[in-house]
């Protein structure tokens, strides 16, 4: 049977595979347009499990909330480089994925890759289906779900950057500079209680031998170790740091002043704690003309 441009052109808006890989896969089918699509999808599920190795640490972070504004998810989704990380495909997938958390709360990834994703397909096979179609690993890291509270605030710095928090009191325009600056100042935790105690502790030993040659006396020395701690834990908890848009107050002091508190909160960075590789362009162009010619 004889392979029309009509049939390539059908087969493509199928897939959304090149115009030579729906050719090939028509002559290969005999003109027989569904057989064709599921050996694509084969092929499709192939090159992703090839590609799962990959380290994937570009990407970008989703944000989205319920209308009644009970509650909200942040969800990673990576890419191998910033340049796929802004293809059209690519964030349709990732906004895609972000909704399929919002409206089925899955418990982990793996849940959420077996969802069904409202287009007939799982989150998963469309993921292997971008795969095959872009030429890169592409995953989703991580989702959270934050609620409670009367009020929830976002904010997204460009797309690397997300956060999401729950405020009891205050309002919308309070919230919302709260988030700003979870996403400026990468909070730890709340307050102290949030810290690990050993951590505590060994911040105090450092502090205790950078005040041994002092020559004060003891008493004082504790002083100067508590104070030190103190100036740490400010650092690195939300309730203790100078609010990023007015430094002479902290945020714990601007939500008393607003009548509120944080319920909870989350702060995600496209691709922190992931070892990236150092590659540069020319080479990841050869690589992947070299997994074309592979594939």
């Amino acid at each position: 049977m004889s392979v029309t441009a009509a049939m390539v052109k059908q087969l493509r808006e199928r897939t959304g595979a090149g115009m030579m890989e729906c050719k090939k896969a028509l002559v290969a089918s005999n003109g027989d347009i569904d057989a064709a699509a599921e050996q694509m999808r084969k092929s499709g599920q192939a090159k992703a499990d090839k590609k799962a190795d990959r380290v994937a640490a570009e990407g970008v972070i989703i944000i989205k909330q319920a209308d009644d504004g009970s509650r909200g998810v942040i969800v990673e989704v990576n890419s191998e480089t910033d340049f796929v990380a802004k293809d059209d495909g690519f964030l349709a997938f990732a906004n895609q994925a972000a909704q399929v958390v919002l409206d089925s709360n899955p418990a982990d990834v793996e849940a959420l890759y077996a969802a069904p994703n409202g287009n007939g397909q799982t989150v998963d096979e469309a993921r292997r289906d971008l795969i095959a179609k872009i030429g890169e690993n592409i995953g989703v890291r991580r989702f959270e779900t934050v609620a409670g509270g009367d009020r929830l605030g976002n904010y997204l710095h460009g797309a690397k950057i997300g956060t999401l928090v729950a405020l009891t009191g205050g309002d919308d325009e309070l919230a919302k500079d709260v988030a700003m600056h979870i996403a400026a100042s990468s909070p730890q935790c709340l307050d102290e209680s949030g810290l690990d105690a050993d951590m505590l502790e060994k911040e105090r030993d450092i502090f205790r031998t950078q005040a041994a040659d002092s020559g004060k006396p003891p008493e004082i020395i504790e002083k100067m170790i508590e104070g030190k701690v103190r100036k740490f834990v400010n650092s690195v908890t939300l309730l203790g740091q100078p609010f990023v848009k007015d430094d002479k107050q902290t945020v714990g002091k601007l939500l008393s002043s607003k009548s509120a508190s944080v319920a909870s909160f989350v702060r995600y960075g496209v691709g922190e704690g992931i070892e990236k590789k150092e590659e540069n362009f020319a080479e990841e162009v050869r690589k992947q003309v070299e997994d074309v010619q592979k594939d």
